[in-house]
């Protein structure tokens, strides 16, 4: 009477979550002036690199890897966290792109 199928719903969200990367890179290699404006006006402030920076709210596990995937300061890791509500891959997405 035909196949059995096993719905995969992580594989699911994985192809949904990769279709929506791509769509985002697309979106900002297009209009990147406009990017940060579309984001809800979440820019990433200047901030100096010297001293002790406030990762209050913040998960040191989020720092470090926001740190080892951009290449940034550990102050501009915790601004971009904070600028975008904790949000990892949103926080990467905008370093990367600055």
């Amino acid at each position: 009477f035909g196949e059995a199928k096993i719905e995969d719903l992580s594989a699911q969200a994985q192809a949904s979550a990769a279709q929506q990367f791509t769509q985002q890179a697309a979106g900002s290699s297009e209009g990147s002036a406009d990017s940060g404006e579309k984001a809800g006006g979440a820019k990433i402030e200047e901030v100096e690199d010297d001293g002790e920076v406030d990762d209050s709210g913040v998960e040191p596990k989020d720092i470090e890897l926001g740190m080892s995937q951009v290449q940034c300061s550990r102050a501009k890791a915790v601004a971009a966290l904070k600028a975008n509500n904790n949000d990892i891959v949103e926080a990467i997405m905008q370093l990367s792109s600055s």
